[in-house]
């Protein structure tokens, strides 16, 4: 029987997941789960490239580590990044076969180191944010992942990870690290419910984002409140607010109730109080569900941290035997752990 492929993808700690993290990204880990060997990462290191609380990051960590859980991460999938030396240790290295060139051409840089300057007030941009995309790299070819599952705005920093992991392998005359390839599962694009031009966003404000764990009665209030129709939308077309609705129905697997008011729509008989209800309806009981596991896992709270540390401990492991070949490749001095 051949090994499974591996995945590799990470998180930034924020704490909170809202149902545009959910069905964009961490709905798709529960599944490939299945089918693949994964490795998910709770990037705190990469927290740091942006202003940032001290005080609230190792809070940050394990609050999301649970909500991992809670929604159905399995916890043999789990580490946090800093709990591995080796992820910034083989970062420096992979710096040495970086092109200065390749990083000044990142996007992401361009639009982050604005939100950094504006944030600090002080017109001061971190060597971390222009250097993260090499630490990005490494947390990939650390665990000499097969696949990283990406959307079209994550192309260019996997492009760059197969040019460093190229480079390193032509200059050390082994074909050691695997070039890792995309993995284009559906990533839903979720809309903020007050305002469906733009995406679902924490940093938007509590408006415009809702937690998997929010309050029922939160949540319905919310989905009432859900902008359908601005009056701007080309007759014939649906609006983004009414889109967004219907995506959220779909998404939460209530296929039936979609399909049904869908035909109610093209009849031009949809009632919006209606696909409402169903979208809140669909919310609500992920929701309950999501929070009654949680609770259960908080009142284990020390056991999970430990079990957590576990595997941690022992997904470390793979990434010592990439730094050991990795020094013994580029003529370093290792010591064999």
């Amino acid at each position: 029987m051949e090994p499974r492929k591996r995945v590799l993808s990470g998180i930034q700690p924020t704490g909170h997941i809202h149902y545009g993290n959910y069905f964009g990204a961490v709905k798709n880990w529960v599944k490939l789960q299945e089918d693949y060997d994964c490795v998910y990462c709770v990037v705190d290191y990469h927290a740091m490239t942006m202003p940032y609380n001290p005080k609230k990051l190792v809070e940050n960590t394990w609050d999301l580590i649970f909500n991992l859980l809670a929604v159905g991460v399995r916890p043999e999938y789990l580490c946090i990044q800093s709990l591995i030396p080796e992820h910034t240790e083989l970062c420096w290295i992979m710096n040495c076969f970086t092109s200065y060139g390749l990083l000044t051409r990142m996007t992401q840089f361009k639009d982050k180191s604005s939100q950094s300057q504006e944030a600090n007030g002080e017109g001061f941009v971190s060597a971390g944010l222009f250097d993260y995309p090499v630490l990005q790299a490494a947390d990939i070819l650390i665990y000499r992942a097969d696949f990283v599952p990406i959307g079209k705005d994550q192309e260019q920093h996997l492009e760059l990870t197969r040019n460093i992991a190229q480079r390193f392998n032509n200059q050390v005359g082994k074909e050691y690290f695997v070039l890792p390839a995309p993995l284009y599962t559906e990533a839903l694009k979720v809309r903020s419910t007050a305002d469906p031009e733009r995406k679902m966003s924490k940093s938007l404000g509590p408006k415009h984002h809702i937690n998997v764990f929010e309050e029922e009665s939160r949540l319905r209030k919310q989905v009432r409140s859900a902008v359908t129709d601005t009056g701007d939308t080309p007759a014939g077309e649906m609006s983004p607010g009414v889109e967004n609705l219907f995506l959220l129905l779909k998404a939460s697997g209530k296929a039936e109730a979609h399909d049904s008011l869908m035909e109610d729509y093209k009849a031009g008989s949809l009632q919006y109080v209606s696909l409402k209800e169903a979208v809140a309806d669909a919310l609500a009981e992920q929701s309950n569900g999501f929070r009654a596991r949680k609770a259960e896992l908080m009142a284990n709270k020390k056991e999970i941290k430990e079990q957590i540390r576990a595997s941690t401990v022992e997904i470390r492991k793979l990434a010592q035997e990439t730094v050991r070949d990795v020094k013994e490749l580029t003529g370093l001095l290792n010591v064999r752990f």
